[in-house]
């Protein structure tokens, strides 16, 4: 029994109420392993039998990946929805003629949607720091979202520069150092290492 609170005696949580309270994680940082962690997850979920949903916000539609094809070669479990919905050049709106901050504006509708209807059991959004961190979608409106999502919903967000308001709110924040990278030499992004 925990201490009472107005008169009335509190129990402390169950150690099965441990275990099942949803988490909202993020991986930050400048250091290589942000998506590759999450996808960790996503695979223990998938492995759970949770429908998993994964979410990329820069990554374009046409980039095929080595973690989405390893995914889609996995016997039917729990559900997996997989979009890609960057232009994969959102830095640049040169490179496309359509919005990307309007586009991840109407993926985060879609998603916000999808955690009050209780769509996935896990969430991954991969990259979502910086449409944040641009200041495409607000970032209060989604800590707001994430805090009064219902059920046991997990969410993992990733990528770098990730604002503090949301780092404040997520109950697992792990930073990735860079210490060295091959880019620093010269070397370019390679299969079976970058995707």
């Amino acid at each position: 029994m925990g201490a009472p609170r107005g008169g009335v005696a509190v129990s402390a949580p169950t150690t099965r109420e441990l275990r099942q309270r949803p988490i909202v994680a993020v991986h930050t940082g400048d250091g290589k392993g942000k998506t590759t962690a999450a996808l960790g997850m996503a695979l223990r979920s998938w492995a759970q039998g949770w429908d998993v949903g994964v979410y990329q916000f820069v990554k374009s539609a046409k980039w095929r990946t080595g973690e989405q094809e390893a995914f889609a070669s996995l016997p039917e479990r729990g559900g997996l929805t997989w979009e890609k919905m960057g232009t994969g050049w959102s830095w640049s709106r040169a490179h496309t003629a359509v919005d990307p901050a309007e586009q991840a504006r109407e993926g985060w509708r879609s998603i916000r949607q999808g955690l009050a209807e209780e769509r996935h059991r896990f969430w991954l959004l991969d990259e979502f720091t910086y449409p944040l961190a641009w200041g495409w979608i607000d970032v209060s409106e989604v800590v707001e979202a994430l805090g009064s999502r219902p059920g046991r919903q997990h969410v993992v967000i990733t990528g770098r520069r990730c604002p503090q308001e949301l780092i404040d709110a997520a109950d697992l924040v792990t930073e990735m150092a860079l210490v060295k990278h091959p880019f620093q030499q010269g070397q370019r992004g390679q299969a079976g290492i970058e995707w």
